[in-house]
C-alpha cells in the first residue's frame, strides 16, 4: 500500500509560481511511477504530468508545456511540480499519483494510488 501526501498549494497571483510537493510512503519509489493530475470545478480530472522510474522520462500536457516541471528525488521518496508562469486555468485541485506497474503513465486508469489533493488557485 503506498500513501501520497500533496503539498504546497495555495493562492498565488497570475503570473506566479507554486511548488507542489508529494511524499509517498511504502512501496518501492524508485521504481514507481509518478504523476500530477488536477480537476477544475465542474470539469474532469486531467493529465498534467508524468515521470518515470529513475526520472530519466518525462510527459506534459500541452497546456502546461514549459511552464510546469516535473522531477523527483528518491531519496526524499518525494515527487515535485514546479509550476512558473501560472494562468487563472491553473486553477484546480491538484493531484499525485503512483504507479507501480509502468515505467511511465499518463492515463489516470494506469494509477493504483492517489493523495487527497491540493487546492491551487490563481488570481489576477
Amino acid at each position: 500500500q503506498v500513501q501520497l501526501v500533496e503539498s504546497g498549494g495555495g493562492l498565488v497571483q497570475a503570473g506566479g509560481s507554486l511548488r507542489l510537493s508529494c511524499a509517498a510512503s511504502g512501496g518501492t519509489f524508485s521504481r514507481t511511477a509518478m504523476g500530477w493530475f488536477r480537476q477544475a470545478p465542474g470539469k474532469e480530472r486531467e493529465f498534467v504530468a508524468a515521470i518515470s522510474w529513475g526520472g530519466g522520462r518525462t510527459y506534459y500536457a500541452e497546456s502546461v508545456k514549459r511552464r510546469f516541471t516535473i522531477s523527483r528525488d528518491d531519496a526524499k521518496n518525494t515527487v515535485y511540480l514546479q509550476m512558473n508562469n501560472l494562468k487563472l486555468e491553473d486553477t484546480a485541485v491538484y493531484y499525485c499519483a503512483a504507479d507501480g506497474g509502468s515505467f511511465i503513465a499518463t492515463r489516470m486508469t494506469d494509477y493504483d494510488y492517489w493523495g487527497q489533493g491540493t487546492q491551487v488557485t490563481v488570481s489576477s
